[in-house]
């Protein structure tokens, strides 16, 4: 099960919780919970606050609801543990992920992330008359990360009950006046990296650090990391090898960082905040620039299964941070 999966695994299980009479008749079913990566010093692997959710309408307490759940998703298969903690908040242990399945979901997500980018993408709030650089930066971006998970139609944020849309009034820093044209200064894809590096009611921080092209600046290693991607991809191909997905046991972190990218996605969308989006591209591009040297065969090594494994998941990589990069407003360049 991936993480994507037990989100809707969640969902399901609520269905049926209401349908079997555990749940009063009246409890809302979501259509989507919100699962998230466990705060260090949590308990398992991801957690959501689902109960809180149905409570009210089932009319009791948030922890008997989440023991109601854990009961049922505890046999489901794929989900190692399940424990309730606190006042009623669901805790997940899952099996670590399998490289060709997160490699699959990655292929089958960019189809929908490469629609968004050639139409989707451009839209723009019906009505930006009046608004500041940063609001209509951060209003776009929030707009095409809803459009990925569905919640978005013909430029207009459609109503959810995931929080309060990025809409007039919605409180968004404006770039300082100090700062003067950033655009200008340090080009349009830079100024707006910084302009959602934070949250969107904290006021944007420019330096000269984003004109850097070193391993200072988070904004050239997320790009740079895309690229090595790509040219992972053209020196396996003039070795004469291919990318071919299959079990990889010496990345664990970029796999887990991989399969919570649907999560980091629904979460940034959730709460309308591409800062999410933007520290999970960090991770990423962190993660496969150290993974980058086991990827090509070394010296007078041959390439075999596990150089095309890696190399698969090294691709991978490199799309998701290319997705991440274009529902950021950003382009994602072949080379550096």
């Amino acid at each position: 099960m991936t993480p994507a999966d037990l989100s809707r695994c969640v969902v399901r299980a609520v269905r049926c919780a209401v349908a079997d009479g555990e749940l009063a008749a009246g409890a809302a079913v979501p259509e989507r919970v919100v699962v998230e990566r466990t705060r260090p010093g949590g308990v398992g692997d991801y957690a959501t606050p689902v109960a809180f959710q149905v409570a009210k309408a089932a009319r009791c307490a948030p922890r008997d609801v989440a023991d109601v759940l854990a009961r049922r998703l505890g046999a489901e298969p794929g989900i190692e543990r399940v424990e309730v903690t606190g006042a009623g908040f669901l805790n997940f242990v899952l099996p670590a992920p399998s490289a060709a399945a997160v490699i699959t979901d990655v292929i089958v997500r960019d189809i929908a992330i490469r629609d968004v980018r050639g139409g989707a993408a451009h839209v723009v709030p019906a009505d930006e008359s009046g608004l500041g650089l940063r609001e209509r930066v951060v209003r776009r971006s929030v707009l095409r990360l809803l459009c990925v998970q569905g919640g978005v139609a013909d430029g207009a944020l459609l109503d959810s009950p995931a929080g309060a849309p990025v809409a007039p009034g919605a409180p968004v820093a404006p770039v300082a006046k100090r700062d003067g044209d950033v655009v200008a200064r340090y080009g349009a894809d830079a100024a707006c990296w910084a302009m959602l590096a934070v949250p969107a009611r904290e006021t944007p921080s420019f330096s000269d650090a984003l004109l850097h092209q070193g391993e200072a600046n988070e904004f050239f290693r997320v790009r740079y990391a895309h690229a090595r991607s790509r040219a992972l991809v053209r020196n396996a191909h003039q070795l004469g090898f291919h990318q071919e997905p299959g079990d990889v046991d010496d990345a664990p972190a970029l796999l887990r960082l991989l399969a919570d990218h649907p999560l980091v996605l629904e979460a940034a969308a959730h709460h309308r905040a591409p800062e999410r989006l933007v520290r999970s591209l960090v991770e990423l591009a962190d993660a496969l620039l150290d993974f980058q040297y086991r990827v090509l065969p070394q010296g007078d090594e041959k390439p075999s299964a596990a150089h095309r494994a890696r190399l698969a998941l090294a691709e991978a990589a490199g799309t998701v941070l290319a997705g991440g990069l274009a529902l950021l407003g950003m382009d994602a360049p072949e080379r550096l």
